[in-house]
């Protein structure tokens, strides 16, 4: 037979950082969130394309220049 709570009392290396979606104290199980109500805040967000990392868009001038046949 296991003892479960033998792992609760268990402190981490690094200080606690608050959740990601709303700065209460964040909790091991769900980390970097609170609790799985913020987890899955974040995963909508995700899912629905909230989150996007921006794209710079080249001018068409260079893309006019160029050429698939030529090997550079």
């Amino acid at each position: 037979m296991t003892d479960k709570s033998a792992g609760s009392n268990v402190t981490g290396l690094r200080a606690s950082k608050p959740c990601v979606m709303c700065e209460k104290p964040s909790v091991r199980a769900f980390h970097p969130f609170c609790s799985k109500h913020c987890a899955d805040l974040d995963l909508g967000k995700w899912l629905n394309g909230s989150y996007a990392i921006p794209v710079v868009e080249e001018d068409g001038a260079q893309l006019a220049d160029y050429d698939p046949d030529i090997d550079e």
